[in-house]
Order: C-alpha cells, then structure tokens, then sequence
C-alpha cells in the first residue's frame, strides 16, 4: 500500500492548466515535436509520478501549444 501513496500524487496543476486553454492530451501529442504519449499526459494528470524526463517532455509540448512559459512549478507538485 505504501508503493500507491508514493506513485499516485492526486489531480495535478497540469490538468487545470490545460481545462484553462480548452486542450486535451491529443493536442499536446499532436504540438510535441518530442516522442509523447496520451498514456503520458493521462497519468500527468490523475498525479502518476513521472521521470523529470517525461514531466520536461510535456512542459515542452504544453509551452508550444498555449504559447506560453509555464514552468514545471506550475505543472506539478512534486
């Protein structure tokens, strides 16, 4: 049980982010020029623990869709 604690963070920023700019994981998918997933952006969302990889790969695809500077802060909690 202590495993699912650690690896599931509960709803993250990136979600409400994305709900403000009406996106969704396709169209992160579709703006990254970088190898992402619907899976990735899913799990981003409902507080899966990611690499810092895989969590700088969607500030990437998130930055060039809304054509801000969000920053990993803004992202995420953990």
């Amino acid at each position: 049980m202590d495993n699912k604690t650690e690896r599931d963070l509960g709803p993250q920023p990136i979600a409400g982010v994305m709900d403000k700019h009406g996106l969704k994981a396709h169209d992160l998918v579709a703006a990254s020029t970088e190898q992402i997933t619907h899976k990735m952006v899913s799990r981003a969302c409902k507080g899966r623990r990611l690499s810092r990889n895989v969590q700088l790969k969607l500030l990437r695809a998130l930055n060039t869709a809304t054509e801000q500077a969000y920053t990993l802060k803004d992202l995420f909690t953990y």
